[in-house]
């Protein structure tokens, strides 16, 4: 694969791969697929994305943290954001990790790097928010900054004092995760009816949690034990002194806790834990490693939804074998068409898993595998599964699987260039499937959030033609005499429809963009944009800003292709024209900062003494500037280290304001 545009749809078939898959673990506590497959898409993306850092998707998995908080609860915001770990599978990942920080540190001697060393328990992230010592509010991490307030439901867990004593500090967001012993686990389960048996521990610790029953949730044999820190009134100055308060305040941390400064420590401890994985009373899934410094975690801050200073190094997969009853295809909102195997119903490591992607046509030749084989089916962490080889071929075997010329859904041709692994339905804004898909992504909560308006039922109404395109959602009150007939529906659900449609007439312009479904522009590239163009009005008139837009630094050459592409299209402009009549989009609110360079356009060049470039440009972003990789009469101001080349001189032509590292760092006040 070394196409750019073969590369570029395989990143956009992988986010909604993963997307699909991250709310049915997250928010619906039911995986469908294990987690070594979930893994190695992830794994795929993140290698792609190194590879080809200017080909990286507005919708990236890295750009979103968890799932969104569930409209049945209470919504509580995180004063400090809620990160997701980085994975690894091996020591290279280990050592690019390390490699990685000193770089960005610009250190040499790893000994100077002391990591903390603990296992991953497979439950539900929690975030307790104590004042004065006293708890406020436990939340689920939700999307990362608002979660799900569940603090009646964690009252009765005797691991989480109600207050903290001696010494708390004015301000304190405790971290850790919720979970169920196994032994708590199969107690629970035989206490249940078949349809309510839950198929594993941390999809049991997730329901029990979450119930809106608080009393329930008191039923349940929920456990907790603490392993972060959030925002904090206090600074502490190493993990170490913060779990000895923990240890105070008689809040659990794990046993298992130890610390390492080098790679073959950090290894060491991973087996060693592997080895005992069995024996230990509650289910984990690798091994996480933190900077044990704070002041090193600061600086090193997060790419996307990941801290740079930690990760997680996942376990081995466990394999077992089944049966491919039938492959099927289907067509995702951007036209990718994915084969899919439905399996045998097998139990891998307590998941019930009964189809499994087959990534794409090129893969299937390779591994020939046909309906009626007998396949292994891998599994690591938690959520899905992938089919690794053939074990067993079928007597009379069928014929091989052959990529379809034609889209299954609209009959259509299919696409595919030279070079490239994703088979695509050509016939983009009439094939049946992705004009769902699409509407699905509009009605989704990432993006207009209109509750009760799910797959099921935009397929349902674009079966029965009350729904043919984007803004006919907002003339559903229309179709009442029909809808409120519906299996399923009536008058309370209908006008539940009704005023969550309403409900959602009020977004915000960034959430407007990413909504429309434009290929590559997710929800970090619409906040770009947005950025840039400000309001809706600027946004229709695109043609007159496109020399704006060319230059916004995140957006790589496909993606401004993509956009262009959109905007070409007579049919998108007339939807865009009419849902701005519709919706009461807000202009973008541009963040409020008193830093010299808030709002700049800035370009970094040359090598830099003081710091990294890496840590440079995260810097300037933390001061509210605007990163560019090219200059132009739009550029503010360069920043200059040793060597810096020709953009200097291009900067001196246009009369850009020049800036030493020195002086910069001195007006940021590092």
């Amino acid at each position: 694969m070394n196409d750019e545009k073969t590369i570029k749809k395989r990143l956009s078939e992988l986010a909604e791969i993963i997307l699909i898959n991250s709310k049915l673990y997250f928010e619906k506590d039911k995986p469908k697929i294990s987690d070594y497959e979930y893994d190695q898409y992830l794994q795929e993306n993140n290698e792609l994305e190194k590879k080809y850092p200017h080909l990286k998707l507005g919708n990236s998995p890295n750009n979103f943290i968890g799932n969104l908080p569930s409209n049945k609860f209470i919504k509580t915001e995180h004063k400090a954001p809620m990160l997701s770990l980085g994975n690894a599978f091996n020591k290279n990942d280990i050592n690019d990790f390390l490699e990685r920080i000193k770089k960005f540190l610009s250190i040499n001697n790893q000994t100077n790097l002391n990591f903390i060393c603990e296992p991953k328990i497979d439950g539900l992230s929690l975030n307790l928010y104590y004042k004065k010592g006293k708890l406020i509010s436990a939340a689920t991490r939700g999307d990362g900054k608002i979660g799900e307030n569940v603090t009646l439901n964690i009252s009765k867990i005797k691991d989480i004092p109600k207050s903290l004593f001696p010494n708390p500090p004015e301000d304190i967001e405790i971290r850790g995760e919720i979970f169920l012993n196994k032994n708590d686990f199969i107690k629970l389960n035989k206490n249940l009816e078949k349809k309510d048996k839950f198929a594993n521990p941390r999809n049991a610790a997730a329901g029990s949690l979450r119930q809106l029953d608080h009393k329930i949730s008191h039923n349940r044999p929920l456990r907790f034990i603490a392993h972060g820190l959030g925002y904090c009134s206090h600074n502490y100055i190493y993990i170490r002194e913060f779990y000895e308060d923990l240890k105070k305040w008689k809040i659990p941390i794990n046993k298992l806790t130890s610390f390492s400064n080098s790679t073959d420590k950090m290894i060491y401890y991973f087996n060693s834990i592997e080895e005992k994985r069995s024996a230990i009373n509650y289910d984990i899934d690798g091994i996480v490693y933190k900077i044990d410094k704070y002041n090193l975690q600061n600086r090193l801050g997060f790419v996307g939804k990941n801290p740079r200073w930690a990760i997680a190094l996942k376990f081995s997969a466990e394999k077992t074998k089944t049966k491919i009853l039938d492959i099927d295809f289907q067509i995702g909102r951007t036209g990718a068409i994915t084969p899919v195997a439905r399996l045998e119903e097998i139990n891998i490591g307590g998941v019930i898993v009964s189809n499994a992607s087959l990534h794409n046509f090129d893969d299937i030749e390779k591994k020939d595998i046909r309906i009626n084989d007998i396949v292994e089916i891998q599994r690591a962490g938690d959520v899905i599964p992938q089919v690794t080889k053939v074990v067993k071929k079928a007597k009379n075997r069928k014929n091989k699987i052959i990529p379809p010329n034609n889209c299954p859904t609209c009959n259509q041709k299919t696409i595919k260039e030279i070079g490239e692994a994703i088979l695509r339905c050509s016939n983009t804004y009439n094939c049946k499937s992705q004009i769902i898909g699409q509407l699905i992504h509009f009605v989704s909560k990432k993006c207009m959030n209109i509750d009760g308006l799910g797959e099921k039922q935009i397929a349902q109404f674009y079966k029965l033609k009350l729904i043919k395109k984007i803004e006919d959602i907002f003339y559903l009150d229309k179709h009442k005499d029909t809808i409120v007939k519906l299996e399923g529906w009536g008058e309370i659900s209908y006008n539940n429809l009704i005023n969550a449609v309403n409900f959602s007439k009020k977004i915000t312009f960034d959430k407007f963009i990413q909504s429309l479904g434009i290929r590559f522009v997710g929800e970090t590239v619409s906040k770009l944009i947005a950025y840039e163009f400000m309001n809706i009005n600027n946004f229709l008139n695109y043609r007159n800003q496109i020399d704006n837009i060319s230059n916004i630094d995140g957006l790589g050459p496909k993606a401004l292709s993509s956009i262009s592409k959109y905007f070409n299209n007579s049919n998108n402009l007339i939807s865009i024209k009419k849902l701005s009549e519709i919706l009461d989009i807000k202009d973008f609110i541009k963040p409020k900062s008193d830093s010299f360079f808030s709002n700049k356009k800035i370009v970094l060049t040359g090598t830099f003494k003081l710091t990294s470039r890496e840590e440079a440009k995260h810097l300037a972003q933390t001061q509210g500037a605007k990163i560019s990789s090219t200059i132009s009469k739009k550029t503010d101001f360069l920043i200059v280290g040793d060597k810096p080349g020709s953009k200097l001189k291009k900067a001196k032509e246009l009369n850009i304001q020049i800036i030493s590292e020195d002086e910069w760092f001195k007006k940021i006040k590092v």
